[in-house]
């Protein structure tokens, strides 16, 4: 490792350290190493301008960003959470039973699991702490966990990061996730039926057939959108990123034209919000993008690569392995340095190892979401407990049953790669 190489580390650490956003972080390290290395600074700049921004796919962030953000703001969450309560409301321990389901629904429109949180989350966790009793603390950690779905059920924003970073199919990323997603619902859901069971959570309130009918017709047009989403990218019709334009455009018919929760200035504020979160993300992938080219030339992947031969790891051997550091760098380190750093580092690995890079990107997205409900750092935890004001130790304490569900798929999806390829080879990906 250089002397260069090293001021980046040293910088980057003191600016986590002394809690300076990521991206200015990792964009002062990386110009800390262009500086020390006698590098041309304006070279990282022509190449962020050039390559990364010039990609098409990279349209599709702000458009999902800003769906998400539409649906928030209109009366899209709490439609989508009385139709769910429809379905497993009655059930013992039945609204965090209808928190995974709005999460698994939302996640089709958002991408991102913050936004899921925030948005349909807040309110599953008022209706379990008012209507249902539940402890605060469990209350944030159902949410929590069920906002980790987000990201693995298409749409995706690190998806497509992934895929524009690696140079994998977007389409076949987002069909790899549906599976996993929906196997991470389930797991979460059967996990809450027994903790119900065992601590005796209440069942929620029986509905007439008059009232089922209204809550379902009232988010019935908002369920539409996955299909179209989906039906869309496996069709043919439009490609992922039309796809994100599609959602947001349909969000803005729903929330503003239909329901009419939307005017003109809460329109305004929507597009405020959403600019000011896509520049951030912006910046974060300019940032990595320098972090990235240290890392290509100090040569760190082919060092890893070289270091994989000598030990003779097999495919199996090394997704379990990456795994496993996945996880212990996720209860420490940001998702975006993991996605955006960690992860294009192991590709050359990936590559020689005949690893299909979708299984691959999946099993990793599966993980860093993990980490985001995994203390200490647990950014989701740290989240909704400014959000709900809930002491972080008691959500802590609740949260790790749910972990346990989570980590059980993630070992299933690496060792049994048909769970996240089948349906892209379904739809023609050769991979």
């Amino acid at each position: 490792m250089s002397l260069a190489f090293g001021i980046l580390l040293v910088v980057f650490v003191i600016g986590s350290l002394l809690r300076v956003p990521l991206a200015i972080s990792m964009l002062s390290a990386g110009m800390g190493y262009l500086f020390a290395s006698g590098q041309d600074v304006g070279l990282a700049a022509d190449q962020v301008m050039n390559s990364m921004y010039g990609s098409y796919v990279m349209l599709a962030i702000p458009m999902f960003i800003l769906a998400a953000n539409v649906m928030n703001a209109g009366t899209i969450s709490e439609r989508l959470w009385s139709a769910a309560d429809v379905v497993a409301g009655r059930m013992r321990g039945g609204l965090g039973q209808v928190t995974v389901l709005v999460s698994t629904v939302f996640s089709s429109m958002s991408g991102s699991a913050i936004t899921d949180a925030a948005g349909p989350g807040m309110v599953a966790i008022k209706m379990m702490r008012s209507v249902g009793g539940y402890k605060p603390g469990y209350a944030v950690a159902i949410t929590a966990a069920a906002a980790t779905i987000a990201p693995i059920i298409p749409p995706s924003i690190p998806m497509v990061l992934y895929a524009l970073l690696t140079g994998t199919s977007v389409s076949a990323m987002f069909l790899g996730g549906v599976v996993p997603g929906l196997m991470m619902a389930l797991s979460l859901m059967l996990a809450i039926a027994v903790i119900a069971k065992r601590e005796g959570l209440p069942k929620g309130n029986s509905l007439t057939g008059a009232q089922a009918w209204t809550a379902i017709r009232r988010g019935l047009l908002p369920l539409t959108l996955p299909v179209v989403l989906l039906g869309g990218i496996w069709s043919g019709v439009f490609t992922p990123t039309e796809a994100a334009a599609a959602a947001a455009f349909y969000a803005m018919i729903l929330a503003g034209v239909v329901y009419r929760a939307l005017g003109w200035r809460g329109l305004f504020a929507v597009f405020a919000e959403s600019m000011r979160q896509s520049a951030v993300v912006m910046i974060l992938i300019a940032g990595a993008f320098v972090v990235n080219y240290a890392v290509t030339a100090e040569q760190l992947a082919q060092v890893l690569v070289a270091w994989i031969q000598a030990q003779d790891l097999s495919a199996v051997q090394f997704m379990l392995l990456a795994n496993l550091l996945f996880l212990l760098l996720g209860c420490m380190l940001d998702t975006g340095v993991l996605l955006l750093v960690v992860l294009p580092t192991l590709m050359p690995a990936v590559r020689m190892l005949e690893i299909d890079p979708v299984h691959f990107g999946v099993v990793a997205i599966v993980n860093f979401m993990i980490g985001l409900v995994t203390p200490p750092y647990g950014l989701l935890l740290f989240v909704l407990s400014s959000l709900a004001v809930v002491p972080l130790k008691d959500i802590m304490a609740q949260v790790w049953k749910l972990l346990i569900p989570l980590l059980l798929v993630l070992m299933l999806l690496v060792l049994f790669p048909s769970l996240v390829l089948w349906l892209p080879r379904l739809a023609g990906y050769g991979g």
